[in-house]
C-alpha cells in the first residue's frame, strides 16, 4: 500500500518541478520518496503518515531552538496581528541589528535581505563597488547560493546532484571567478601571486556546511586574513550556517579572525524566510543610500521574519543555553562513532558547535573537497535509509550538515543511538 507522502509526491510533480521547490528535497541522490512532513515540536517532526522522527535537518539549520518553539511562535503571532508587510521601516529590524552586532565581532553595520543566496550576491557587488576590482576567489566545495559568479564548483545541491556547473551561466560571468582548494592556504598564495592586485573579495565558508561538515584550519583563516590586508581585498565570511551555530557569535568569534564582511542566513530568522549582510561602517556604508552600490529589497527586513529571529537569537543566547546544545551534539557523535567501531564500519565526525558531519570513511581526518568525495556514498545511502526507517530524519545527501537544538534531550540521544546501533549492524 501506498503511503501518503508517495502519494503527494506524486501528485506534486504534477504541479511543482520535480515535485519540489529545493532540488535537494527530491531525494535524488539517496532513492526513494522524500517524506512530507505536517508539524514539528521541539527535536521532533511529524511525517502525513503520523510517523516521528529526531530532526537533525532542522530546515537545514534555522531551527537552533528547535521546532515551534514558544517564545517563536507568540513573537511571530503577535507581530502578525499588528500587520504581516509596510514596506517601510520597523523597530524590529533596529532591534534584531543590535542583537547581532552585540554577537558578531566583524559587524559594525548591517543590511537585511531576504535569503543567504541574496547576501551573498549583495557582498561580491559591494566588494566590486567598494575596491573598484572584478575578480572573486572562492573554494571548491563551498557554495554560495545560485548566485551566477559562484556557482563554479560549488556545494550543496549542486554536488548532492552531481552538477558541475549550470546551463544559463555565461563564460563571461565565471571567467572572473577564481577558486582553490579548502584549506589550502600555499594554492591561495599562488593566486595572489598571480592576480592579487585585481581580487575584489575572497569569500568562504569558515565552516563548510554544504561539502557536509567541514571546518576550517585557523591558519587557514589567519592567511586569508593577512593575504587581504596585504594586498587590499576584501574577506567576506559566509556564515549563512555557521552563524550562530558554530559559536554564539559565529565562526569568527570561535576562531577569532575577523571578516571584512559577513553574509548571514539560517538562524537569524529563526525559521522564516530572512538573511543579512554585514561589516566594517566604511564598507557597508558604500550601499545606497549613503553609497553608490545598489541593494533593495520589497520585503527585506520583514516584521515576521524580525520578531522570529530576534526571539530566536534572545533565547539562544542566554547563559549555558548555546553551550548546552553544543555539549549535546559531542555525547551524540561520540556515541555514534563508538557503535560504527563496534560494528566494523568506518566513520570520522566533524563538529562545529551545533554543526556536525558524517563521513562514511577510514581516514582520521577530513579537511577538503577531495576527502569528501572519496567517502563510501552507497553506505550513506544504506545509513540514510535504515536511520529514517527507525525514526531518525538526516538530510538526504551525503553533502549536507547536520545540526542539533536546544530542544534535542536524554530521549532524543538514545533513540538516535539505539537507531545508530541496529543499522550500523547491517552496514
Amino acid at each position: 500500500m501506498s503511503s501518503r507522502s508517495e502519494n503527494l509526491f506524486a501528485q506534486a510533480q504534477q504541479h511543482l518541478v520535480g515535485g519540489v521547490n529545493s532540488a535537494v528535497r527530491a531525494f535524488r541522490s539517496v532513492g526513494g520518496t522524500p517524506v512530507f512532513i505536517r508539524r514539528g515540536e521541539g527535536a521532533w517532526i511529524e511525517d502525513v503518515d503520523g510517523k516521528r522522527y529526531v530532526d537533525y535537518v532542522l530546515s537545514y539549520g534555522p531551527l537552533a531552538i528547535g521546532h515551534a518553539h514558544p517564545e517563536v511562535v507568540e513573537a511571530i503571532a503577535d507581530t502578525a496581528a499588528r500587520g504581516t508587510s509596510f514596506g517601510a521601516p520597523t523597530e524590529l529590524e533596529t532591534e534584531l541589528a543590535v542583537q547581532v552586532k552585540s554577537l558578531m565581532p566583524g559587524i559594525e553595520r548591517l543590511r537585511m535581505v531576504n535569503s543567504g543566496t541574496e547576501a551573498c550576491m549583495s557582498a561580491v557587488r559591494l566588494a566590486r563597488g567598494y575596491t573598484g576590482r572584478d575578480r572573486v576567489l572562492k573554494f571548491r566545495g563551498n557554495y554560495h547560493g545560485h548566485v551566477d559568479a559562484l556557482l563554479v564548483e560549488a556545494g550543496s545541491g549542486v554536488l548532492t546532484l552531481g552538477i558541475p556547473g549550470s546551463p544559463g551561466v555565461p563564460a563571461s560571468v565565471t571567467e572572473t571567478t577564481l577558486t582553490a582548494p579548502y584549506n589550502d592556504i600555499d594554492a591561495v598564495r599562488q593566486l595572489f601571486a598571480e592576480y592579487g592586485e585585481t581580487i575584489a573579495a575572497v569569500l568562504v565558508e569558515p565552516v563548510a556546511g554544504n561539502m557536509n561538515c567541514v571546518p576550517a584550519m585557523p591558519a587557514f583563516l589567519e592567511g586569508l586574513r593577512s593575504l587581504c590586508d596585504d594586498s587590499g581585498a576584501l574577506l567576506v565570511f559566509d556564515e549563512v550556517m555557521s552563524g550562530f551555530r558554530a559559536a554564539p557569535g559565529g565562526a569568527q568569534a570561535a576562531y577569532g579572525v575577523t571578516p571584512d564582511l559577513t553574509c548571514l542566513g539560517k538562524v537569524i530568522g529563526g525559521g522564516l524566510p530572512t538573511a543579512a549582510l554585514g561589516g566594517r561602517a566604511d564598507v557597508m556604508e558604500y550601499l545606497a543610500p549613503t553609497g553608490p552600490v545598489y541593494q533593495a529589497g520589497t520585503l527585506s527586513g520583514n516584521p515576521l521574519a524580525m520578531a522570529s529571529g530576534l526571539a530566536t537569537l534572545r533565547n539562544l543566547t542566554r547563559p549555558g543555553v548555546h553551550a548546552g546544545a553544543e555539549a549535546w551534539t559531542g555525547r551524540l557523535l561520540a556515541g555514534l562513532e563508538a557503535r560504527a567501531e563496534a560494528a566494523g564500519v568506518g566513520l570520522t565526525t566533524t563538529q562545529a558547535g551545533t554543526m556536525f558531519g558524517l563521513f562514511f570513511t577510514d581516514k582520521d581526518e577530513i579537511v577538503g573537497f577531495e576527502d569528501v568525495a572519496g567517502c563510501d556514498a552507497d553506505r550513506f545511502k544504506r545509513f540514510f535509509h535504515g536511520m529514517l526507517e527507525a525514526g531518525v530524519y538526516l538530510a538526504p545527501s551525503a553533502f549536507e550538515a547536520g545540526f542539533v537544538s536546544t530542544a534535542h534531550d536524554e530521549a532524543a540521544l538514545a533513540h538516535t543511538l539505539d537507531a545508530a546501533e541496529r543499522v550500523f549492524a547491517h552496514l
